[in-house]
């Protein structure tokens, strides 16, 4: 298609490049009278007319987010065109190479260039996520050095779109082998924490010369969810270890690793984040809230923004649960000081505390040795929880689900309550309950004595997925006094949602 236009605007003349998601193109804006990019991205095969409509306007809608988004570490993305039955992404042409081809070149990077790329390719993740995009393809062939000294990340948000369905139905995940995150490899959709994995590959494969799991496609993947984790030589050998811990709990968040690398960067030691344990026991989910599930204390950036936010009712089905939850509510709401004092078994309920993680908005509340919280759970393609589908929140609750039944230890702290030392606790098996929700389930903690800490409900209701962690360091409870207090917070949380319609 040399010599070809699209949108009677862009004059294509020649390939600069092609791989399995499309080609890229150099071009001419001949409005502007500037060189660019366009790359022209390949739809599956066999599709009916309507997939690849859908497949067409969510690229497009991608793609329209992404231009949204100005960081000097992210390809500038100009215009998208939608021509020849596909979209076309017109982007800012790079005058340089990859860091994949460098290293080929070349071989191992100084410790202080590699680090300046990470810090770099961190601020940039950490802009995108901050606005609910992820890139789940960093790895060295998507990060550009260019001729002018810019570390760029390219193909950045694309990957996501091209073919999302047809590969989820398919049960494949997109990414290249030896780079993708393990919890991708699982079968999860993976979030933010992915491509600080992805992200510690690269650098990996940047100062050794070498990837951190090499072999044929499927050897890298068997290693990556089996083999213990390679660490790499000198200063940047506890950086990248943290980055590529095994469970995304485990691993700081973009914003928490800048100044780390920074300082390697400077040729000063870098000092991991604040609590962070790369050596910890088996690594369990974390999240930022009052109980902190820990193999190692991460820091995890809080988004204060999104602290307050749940959902009010959309419509009503005709059995009274809403169709969909769609307006912001103020999660710490969902439990009024009436049923806080009651079931804190206090005359003065304490007030909620808001916060939020990758996972969604939560509050807790705590008294000394007794605390509770609500969470309302997200997935990583969705910005927020009242923008998911009953559809992503039944998945979303299947995984949690699967999550919880193939992980029993962890390592627990909750200083708002009087626990300020990590102590390890066992689940027990995960069951479902009824009696809250369209579907629940429920497990429980018990601490190294055999007595239970803690009691955990997930139900979904329409399409939301919500949390519910009731704890006491009280030896009079029974353990079926802690399971209904639990239950019964839930409910409580549940009635709010429904009478907030």
């Amino acid at each position: 298609m040399s010599g070809g236009r699209l949108a009677n605007r862009y004059s294509l003349m020649q390939p600069l490049g092609s791989g399995g998601m499309g080609r890229v193109w150099l071009a001419r804006d001949e409005m502007l009278d500037r060189e660019v990019a366009v790359k022209e991205l390949t739809l599956p095969e066999g599709l009916s007319p309507k997939e690849r409509a859908e497949l067409v306007t969510r690229a497009v809608r991608e793609a329209q987010a992404m231009a949204q988004l100005r960081h000097p570490g992210i390809v500038a993305l100009h215009d998208v065109v939608v021509e020849h039955d596909r979209p076309w992404i017109v982007m800012e042409l790079l005058r340089g190479r990859t860091l994949g081809e460098a290293v080929q070149a070349h071989g191992p990077m100084p410790v202080e260039y590699v680090a300046r790329i990470g810090a770099d390719m961190l601020d940039a993740l950490s802009a995108a996520h901050a606005r609910g995009l992820q890139h789940r393809d960093v790895k060295p062939g998507n990060v550009f050095l260019t001729d002018s000294g810019r570390v760029v990340l390219t193909d950045f948000g694309i990957a996501r779109q091209e073919g999302q369905a047809t590969l989820t139905e398919q049960g494949m995940t997109i990414g290249s082998p030896g780079f993708i995150a393990p919890e991708r490899l699982e079968g999860e959709a993976g979030g933010p924490a992915s491509d600080v994995w992805s992200l510690g590959a690269t650098l990996y494969l940047a100062v050794t010369g070498t990837a951190a799991y090499s072999g044929t496609a499927a050897e890298r993947i068997r290693a990556t969810l089996t083999q213990p984790l390679p660490v790499a030589p000198g200063p940047l050998g506890p950086l990248l270890a943290a980055m590529m811990a095994a469970h995304p709990a485990a691993r700081p968040a973009a914003p928490a690793m800048i100044q780390p690398l920074r300082q390697a960067a400077a040729g000063l030691p870098a000092v991991l984040p604040v609590h962070h344990v790369p050596t910890a026991p088996r690594p369990v989910r974390r999240r930022h809230g009052p109980l902190l599930w820990l193999a190692a204390v991460a820091a995890v950036l809080v988004v204060a923004a999104a602290a307050t936010a749940v959902v009010l009712i959309l419509k009503n089905r005709d059995n009274g649960v809403p169709a969909a939850f769609t307006v912001p509510l103020n999660v710490c709401s969902l439990l009024g000081q009436e049923d806080v004092g009651l079931l804190l078994r206090t005359q003065q309920p304490p007030a909620g505390k808001a916060s939020a993680d990758e996972l969604g908005p939560q509050c807790g509340w705590t008294t000394p040795g007794r605390g509770m919280e609500v969470q309302v759970q997200k997935d990583s393609d969705t910005r927020d929880p009242w923008a998911m589908s009953p559809e992503s929140a039944r998945t979303l609750f299947g995984n949690q689900h699967r999550y919880w039944a193939k992980n029993d230890r962890a390592q627990w702290i909750w200083p708002e309550i009087g626990v300020t030392k990590a102590q390890p606790v066992t689940r027990t098996p995960v069951r479902a309950i009824g009696g809250v929700g369209e579907e629940a389930f429920t497990y429980e903690l018990k601490g190294p004595t055999g007595r239970m800490l803690s009691a955990v409900v997930f139900y979904r209701l329409a399409n939301l997925v919500v949390s519910v962690e009731y704890t006491t360091l009280a030896d009079r409870p029974s353990d079926d006094d802690i399971k209904q207090t639990a239950l019964k917070a839930a409910q409580a949380s549940e009635r709010a949602l429904l009478h907030a319609g």
